[in-house]
Formats: C-alpha cells, sequence, structure tokens
C-alpha cells in the first residue's frame, strides 16, 4: 500500500521494504506502518522520547512542504491507532528501502534508519504524543 495522505507530498511513498531487498539490519518481516502528526508536535515527541530510557524512538521522517513527521512503527499498528491528530497508515511491507537518502524530494530523515531502532514502539509512541499536545496546549496558553 503507498503512503500518500499521511506525509502530505507531492510524490506518494511506501514505507519499509523487508530485510532481504535491504541488505542491511532485521527489520519486521511484515513491514511497518507509519504514523504521521504535525510537525511541531512530532518534535516535542521526539525530544520526550529521547529523554527516556534507553533508544525508544525509530526512523522520523520529516516532510518539509507538508509540514509533518513520519514515526516508523511495527505493523499492524494502523489497525488500532487512534489518537487525535494523527494518521496511521498500513504499509503491507512494501515501500522505501530505509536507507540514509530521504524517500522523496522535499523530505528528509530527522532520526534516519541505522541511528536509531527499526521501529517506535506504539505504546511508547501514544504516551509521547498525548504528553507533547499537552506541553504545546500549555506553552500555547501562556502567551
Amino acid at each position: 500500500m503507498v503512503v500518500e495522505a499521511g506525509m502530505e507530498t507531492s510524490q506518494s511513498i511506501e514505507v519499509c521494504t523487508p530485510p532481504a531487498d535491504r541488505g542491511g539490519p532485521s527489520a519486521p518481516e511484515a513491514g511497518c506502518d507509519l504514523v504521521t502528526v504535525p510537525t511541531r508536535q512530532g518534535l516535542e515527541a521526539v525530544d520526550i522520547l529521547r529523554r527516556g530510557a534507553g533508544d525508544a524512538v525509530g526512523p522520523v521522517l520529516h516532510d518539509d512542504g507538508g509540514d509533518t513527521l513520519g514515526f516508523v512503527v511495527p505493523p499492524g499498528t494502523a489497525a488500532a491507532w487512534d489518537v487525535p491528530g494523527s494518521t496511521c497508515t498500513e504499509t503491507d511491507g512494501r515501500g522505501l528501502r530505509l536507507n540514509p537518502e530521504p524517500p522523496v524530494e522535499g523530505s528528509d530523515w530527522l532520526l534516519p534508519p541505522g541511528e536509531a531502532d527499526l521501529a517506535t514502539d506504539p505504546a511508547v509512541l501514544r504516551a509521547a504524543l498525548g504528553e507533547a499536545a499537552r506541553l504545546i496546549e500549555a506553552a500555547d496558553n501562556c502567551r
């Protein structure tokens, strides 16, 4: 399945090629899904995740044109994803190669594959996005 709505790019992208096609470290056999959020909330969530214990954040894609961040998450996440202000797109294991090259013109890896875990845990991401939304709301209310 092609990810089109999530990253708001002029081109469609697909996420997560099976490891046999990449020649790199192993990844989930069935591919992965992509959680897309507004850049501001996503950057806050990345900070929260990186301050947490261990390496809690996987590859993150930044789309300049759509002003969004995309978090690579395990396959099957889209079926139960219900976080307001975000979308989760199923990829069925087909798509872009998780390598350091940006997958779509106008986008770049904020956290490239190889410098991050293979996928962000959806429960951990859900909590970080919730905390990020609360921090943003508090900051906006102080203006």
